[in-house]
């Protein structure tokens, strides 16, 4: 690896990091699911948390893949997206912060209201993030350099944002408490963003003239689609993988539910930073040396246990208050693991498929077409609220185990 490589690699490790760990601080299945949850009562705006999040990260992905591919350039997508998203956290904190006083239902609805904005340009991030990290380190590399960012964002957000988030949530009044949390998330993404813009963009591969249409754009799309089978069975797997995320948000609900205190909750977040920080060595080493494939397989294996375990604790006779407590850990800490090893084999295995001069279509491609799927956690929350929430994880065990049957299929 050349001097300049070392210091790409350097460069977006420490933004990957910092990003990670003010990510964590607004986790959706954790921190905003209780904060929402302790606000509205509602299971179905707890769905919406996780639908809003991954809707928005993956809808506007296929017009930035368009204006990316045609202008030959990313960096200045990345920042709109990367600079809004942290505005966006800046301008929560100071409205959970103000507001401490308002009703809680115009609280609710001010948060959900800048939630779908920081969504939404959130996904503005996702395809000038990925052609940049192609262009900017090896292939051989991009599984350690994904292990290394979130080794070291769990690193940071488990001193950090958990330690500090445990003592707010004890000494601050709600929701001062997440405030102030929210606002360490907004400080640690301007941060990342600042980083990641100040590497600069290497050289784009391809011919920057050739400057198709929209609509040859979208054509050019659906024949990826037909004629890619890797291509096509990756969008299905991951259409069962939106299913399986349904049930992300109701573990928290489901703690509670079963007598676990949302006083708990950044102990929770610690438990699935851990998973997660634990889990990166092998992550890493696995992408790079058995293949993203092989690492997409074991993980949409590992997410069948969850949701099992889940309904296993539920259909059995009640457990003692502690037994339940430290069940909802290894819970959390099992889930933290398997986020982060799908997260690395997705980005990884996406960027090996996609050509070098079509990268950012093929993001744009992928991520706009298996968006849908990523409004189930909104379904999720009719159905916990119609039928309860052990109904949801049966669908996302069920979703888990199809994932890992049409990845068996994908050719290595």
């Amino acid at each position: 690896m050349s001097n300049n490589d070392k210091s790409r690699f350097k460069k977006v490790a420490i933004a990957g990091i910092t990003f990670q760990a003010g990510s964590a601080a607004v986790d959706s299945s954790t921190i905003m699911a209780a904060l929402v949850y302790q606000l509205t009562g509602s299971s179905i705006i707890v769905g919406a948390i996780t639908a809003i999040l991954r809707f928005g990260w993956l809808f506007p992905q296929l017009i930035i893949g368009f204006l990316a591919q045609r202008s030959g350039s990313s960096m200045q997508y990345y920042v709109i997206g990367a600079f809004g998203r942290a505005t966006c956290m800046a301008l929560m904190a100071a409205t959970l912060w103000v507001g401490a006083d308002w009703p809680r239902g115009w609280l609710a609805a001010a948060v959900m209201v800048i939630w779908v904005a920081y969504a939404f340009i959130s996904g503005i991030v996702a395809v000038p993030y990925n052609d940049i990290v192609a262009r900017s380190v090896p292939s051989e590399l991009r599984s350690r350099l994904l292990a290394t960012r979130f080794f070291g964002g769990g690193v940071l957000a488990l001193v950090v944002v958990v330690g500090i988030a445990d003592r707010l949530v004890g000494e601050l009044a709600f929701p001062l408490s997440y405030a102030a949390i929210i606002a360490i998330a907004s400080v640690l993404m301007f941060l990342s963003s600042t980083v990641f813009t100040a590497m600069g963009e290497p050289q784009a591969v391809g011919n920057a003239a050739t400057k198709p249409g929209f609509f040859q754009y979208l054509k050019d799309g659906v024949q990826v689609f037909r004629t890619d089978n890797r291509f096509a069975t990756f969008v299905y797997a991951q259409w069962c993988g939106g299913a399986v995320l349904m049930a992300m948000p109701f573990y928290v609900v489901q703690a509670s539910q079963s007598g676990v205190s949302l006083e708990h909750v950044a102990l929770l977040l610690g438990a699935q930073t851990t998973g997660a920080l634990l889990s990166n060595p092998l992550w890493g080493w696995w992408g790079d040396h058995l293949g993203k494939v092989s690492l997409l397989r074991a993980i949409a294996l590992g997410r069948v246990v969850p949701p099992l375990l889940v309904l296993l604790v539920a259909l059995a006779a009640s457990l003692p208050q502690a037994a339940l407590f430290w069940f909802f850990m290894g819970v959390f800490f099992l889930t933290g693991a398997l986020a982060n090893g799908l997260t690395i084999a997705v980005i990884g295995f996406l960027m090996e498929i996609s050509p070098d001069d079509k990268r950012p279509a093929y993001s744009g491609y992928f991520n706009a077409i298996t968006a849908p799927a990523f409004l189930l956690p909104l379904l999720a929350g009719i159905i916990a609220s119609m039928f309860g929430v052990t109904v949801v994880f049966a669908i996302s065990l069920l979703a888990a185990g199809a994932q890992f049957v049409l990845l068996r299929n994908i050719r290595t």
